[in-house]
C-alpha cells in the first residue's frame, strides 16, 4: 500500500505499478487514512518520506493503536534530534515525551541536503520508531497524557509545583501531594522529567481524581 496526497503524482504511481497486484495506491491525505485497516495485515510496517511541515501530526497519527510493528521515516534532522532526545537535553520537549512513552526512538543516520534534487535548505535524517512491548501508559491514558505533557511544556520554564497547580487548578498543598506521590521534586522543571516521570504524574492525578469523586 502506498499513500499519495498529490493528485498529479498518484495517477503516475498507479500507471507505473499497474502490473503489481501487491501494490495499492491510496490517493488521500495520510492523516485521514486508518493505517492498520488499510494495511490489511498484522503485523504491518510503515515507511515514509514525511512532508516536513506536518511531521508531528503524521508521527502521532501513525502511533495510534493498533501500531505498526516498526515505522521508518525520512524527516528533518532537527525533528529526529527532538524525538530521540533525553530528558534535560536542549532538544527535549513535548514531542519527545509523547513519542518515547509508547515507542523506542532511534536516529539511524543523517542525509545531506545534496542528496536531493533540488536540495532543501535543511539536513534530513532517518528515524526509526519501534513500539514498546510494554508502553509506559495504558490505551485510555494516552489522551490525558498528551494533554498534560503539552500543557506542561507550554510552561517549561516554570517549576513543577506551579505547573501542576495551573494544569489542574490545585492549591499548593494538593499540588505538592501529587508530586510527592509521583516522586517528582517540586522545584524541577518539565524539561528534566522523563516520559516515565510524566506517566507517574498522570497516574497520581487520575488516582487523586477517582478518590475525590468516590
Amino acid at each position: 500500500m502506498a499513500i499519495e496526497v498529490d493528485r498529479d503524482l498518484a495517477p503516475i504511481l498507479v500507471q507505473r505499478h499497474a502490473g503489481n497486484a501487491a501494490l495499492t495506491v491510496i490517493a488521500q491525505d495520510v492523516l485521514e487514512v486508518n493505517l492498520a485497516e488499510s494495511a490489511g495485515v498484522s503485523p504491518f510496517l510503515v515507511v515514509g518520506n514525511v512532508p516536513y511541515n506536518i511531521t508531528t501530526p503524521i508521527l502521532f497519527h501513525a502511533l495510534q493503536r493498533p501500531r505498526a510493528a516498526r515505522a521508518v521515516y525520512l524527516v528533518q534532522k532537527e525533528v529526529a534530534e527532538r524525538v530521540v532526545a533525553k530528558a534535560g537535553d536542549e532538544s527535549y520537549g513535548a514531542l519527545t515525551a509523547n513519542v518515547q512513552v509508547v515507542a523506542k526512538a532511534e536516529m539511524l543516520f543523517t542525509v545531506p541536503a545534496g542528496a536531493f534534487i533540488p536540495p532543501p535548505k535543511v539536513e534530513s535524517a532517518v528515524l526509526r520508531l519501534t513500539p514498546l512491548e510494554q508502553p509506559l501508559i495504558a490505551a485510555d491514558e494516552e489522551g490525558p497524557y498528551r494533554l498534560m505533557v503539552q500543557g506542561a511544556f507550554g510552561m517549561r520554564r516554570k517549576q513543577m509545583l506551579r505547573v501542576v497547580r495551573e494544569l489542574w487548578s490545585l492549591d499548593p498543598l494538593a499540588a505538592g501531594a501529587l508530586l510527592e506521590t509521583a516522586g517528582i521534586t517540586p522545584t524541577d522543571r518539565p524539561e528534566v522529567l522523563s516520559p516515565a516521570d510524566f506517566a507517574r504524574l498522570l497516574r497520581a492525578r487520575l488516582q487523586a481524581s477517582r478518590l475525590t469523586s468516590a
